[in-house]
Protein backbone atom coordinates (compact mmCIF):
# COMPACT_ATOMS: atom_id res chain seq x y z
CA UNK A 1 0.00 0.00 0.00
CA UNK A 2 1.39 3.37 -0.95
CA UNK A 3 0.15 6.42 0.91
CA UNK A 4 -0.53 9.56 -1.07
CA UNK A 5 -1.58 13.00 0.09
CA UNK A 6 -3.89 15.55 -1.48
CA UNK A 7 -2.21 18.65 -2.89
CA UNK A 8 -3.05 21.51 -0.52
CA UNK A 9 -2.57 24.03 -3.33
CA UNK A 10 -5.58 22.56 -5.15
CA UNK A 11 -7.94 22.89 -2.19
CA UNK A 12 -10.05 25.87 -1.23
CA UNK A 13 -9.56 27.45 2.17
CA UNK A 14 -12.74 25.73 3.37
CA UNK A 15 -11.72 22.34 1.95
CA UNK A 16 -8.32 22.62 3.62
CA UNK A 17 -9.68 23.62 7.02
CA UNK A 18 -13.02 21.81 7.13
CA UNK A 19 -12.81 19.03 4.56
CA UNK A 20 -11.77 15.39 4.75
CA UNK A 21 -8.78 15.52 2.38
CA UNK A 22 -5.44 14.90 4.10
CA UNK A 23 -3.25 17.56 2.50
CA UNK A 24 -0.21 18.21 4.68
CA UNK A 25 1.33 21.59 3.89
CA UNK A 26 5.07 21.07 3.68
CA UNK A 27 7.21 24.20 3.90
CA UNK A 28 9.61 25.52 1.25
CA UNK A 29 12.16 22.90 2.37
CA UNK A 30 9.65 20.09 2.00
CA UNK A 31 9.18 19.69 5.76
CA UNK A 32 6.30 19.75 8.21
CA UNK A 33 6.56 20.16 11.98
CA UNK A 34 5.61 17.05 13.96
CA UNK A 35 4.83 17.15 17.68
CA UNK A 36 5.01 13.75 19.41
CA UNK A 37 3.03 13.20 22.60
CA UNK A 38 2.35 10.17 24.76
CA UNK A 39 -1.13 8.82 25.40
CA UNK A 40 -1.40 10.96 28.51
CA UNK A 41 -0.85 14.11 26.42
CA UNK A 42 2.71 14.89 27.56
CA UNK A 43 4.76 16.39 24.76
CA UNK A 44 7.78 14.18 24.22
CA UNK A 45 9.52 15.90 21.34
CA UNK A 46 9.16 18.15 18.31
CA UNK A 47 10.80 17.25 15.02
CA UNK A 48 10.19 17.48 11.29
CA UNK A 49 8.98 15.11 8.62
CA UNK A 50 9.30 15.17 4.87
CA UNK A 51 6.75 13.38 2.66
CA UNK A 52 8.74 10.13 2.76
CA UNK A 53 8.98 10.14 6.58
CA UNK A 54 5.24 10.79 6.84
CA UNK A 55 4.44 8.06 4.32
CA UNK A 56 6.67 5.53 6.13
CA UNK A 57 5.15 6.47 9.48
CA UNK A 58 1.63 5.87 8.21
CA UNK A 59 2.50 2.67 6.35
CA UNK A 60 4.69 1.02 9.01
CA UNK A 61 3.14 2.34 12.21
CA UNK A 62 6.62 3.29 13.44
CA UNK A 63 7.51 6.97 13.46
CA UNK A 64 10.09 8.29 11.01
CA UNK A 65 11.45 11.84 10.90
CA UNK A 66 13.71 13.93 8.73
CA UNK A 67 16.87 15.23 10.37
CA UNK A 68 17.59 18.78 9.25
CA UNK A 69 21.14 18.66 10.63
CA UNK A 70 22.04 15.33 8.98
CA UNK A 71 19.78 15.99 5.97
CA UNK A 72 18.56 12.41 6.18
CA UNK A 73 15.51 10.31 6.90
CA UNK A 74 15.63 8.48 10.24
CA UNK A 75 13.44 6.01 12.04
CA UNK A 76 13.02 7.04 15.66
CA UNK A 77 14.90 4.53 17.80
CA UNK A 78 17.02 2.99 15.04
CA UNK A 79 20.15 3.58 17.13
CA UNK A 80 18.79 3.87 20.67
CA UNK A 81 16.02 1.26 20.54
CA UNK A 82 13.57 3.95 21.68
CA UNK A 83 11.09 3.34 18.84
CA UNK A 84 7.87 5.34 18.67
CA UNK A 85 4.79 3.35 17.67
CA UNK A 86 2.10 5.49 16.08
CA UNK A 87 -1.22 5.41 17.90
CA UNK A 88 -2.87 8.41 16.29
CA UNK A 89 -2.15 11.26 13.92
CA UNK A 90 -3.92 14.63 13.94
CA UNK A 91 -3.36 17.70 11.83
CA UNK A 92 -3.92 21.31 12.83
CA UNK A 93 -6.53 23.53 11.20
CA UNK A 94 -4.47 24.61 8.21
CA UNK A 95 -2.60 21.30 7.93
CA UNK A 96 0.91 22.67 8.48
CA UNK A 97 1.60 20.89 11.80
CA UNK A 98 1.15 17.25 12.78
CA UNK A 99 0.34 15.93 16.24
CA UNK A 100 1.44 12.33 16.72
CA UNK A 101 0.20 10.28 19.64
CA UNK A 102 2.80 7.59 20.22
CA UNK A 103 3.71 4.69 22.41
CA UNK A 104 7.31 5.31 23.41
CA UNK A 105 9.00 1.90 23.55
CA UNK A 106 12.40 0.81 24.88
CA UNK A 107 13.27 2.43 28.19
CA UNK A 108 10.70 5.13 27.52
CA UNK A 109 13.06 7.92 26.47
CA UNK A 110 12.05 10.08 23.52
CA UNK A 111 14.92 12.55 23.99
CA UNK A 112 18.43 11.91 22.70
CA UNK A 113 19.66 13.09 26.13
CA UNK A 114 18.14 9.91 27.57
CA UNK A 115 15.10 11.55 29.16
CA UNK A 116 11.42 10.76 28.61
CA UNK A 117 10.78 14.20 27.11
CA UNK A 118 12.93 16.79 25.39
CA UNK A 119 11.17 19.37 27.57
CA UNK A 120 13.05 18.81 30.84
CA UNK A 121 13.95 22.45 31.56
CA UNK A 122 11.77 25.41 32.45
CA UNK A 123 12.45 29.14 32.29
CA UNK A 124 12.63 30.81 35.72
CA UNK A 125 13.92 34.31 36.32
CA UNK A 126 15.48 34.42 32.86
CA UNK A 127 17.42 31.15 33.24
CA UNK A 128 16.76 27.54 32.37
CA UNK A 129 16.22 25.29 35.36
CA UNK A 130 16.37 21.50 35.13
CA UNK A 131 13.13 19.86 36.29
CA UNK A 132 15.05 16.89 37.68
CA UNK A 133 13.69 14.44 35.14
CA UNK A 134 15.99 11.42 35.31
CA UNK A 135 17.95 10.01 32.40
CA UNK A 136 16.64 6.63 31.33
CA UNK A 137 19.85 5.87 29.43
CA UNK A 138 23.33 7.31 29.06
CA UNK A 139 23.61 9.00 25.65
CA UNK A 140 27.39 8.50 25.62
CA UNK A 141 26.89 4.75 25.78
CA UNK A 142 24.12 4.75 23.17
CA UNK A 143 25.42 7.33 20.68
CA UNK A 144 29.11 7.46 21.53
CA UNK A 145 29.26 11.20 22.24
Amino acid sequence: MSTSFADAATLTHEQLEEGTAFAPRFDAHGLITAVAQDQGGRVLMVAHMNAEALRLTIETGEVHYYSRSRKALWKKGETSGEVQKLIGLSVDCDQDTLLLTVEQTGRGAACHTGRKSCFYRVLKDGKLVDTGEPRLFDPKEVYGY
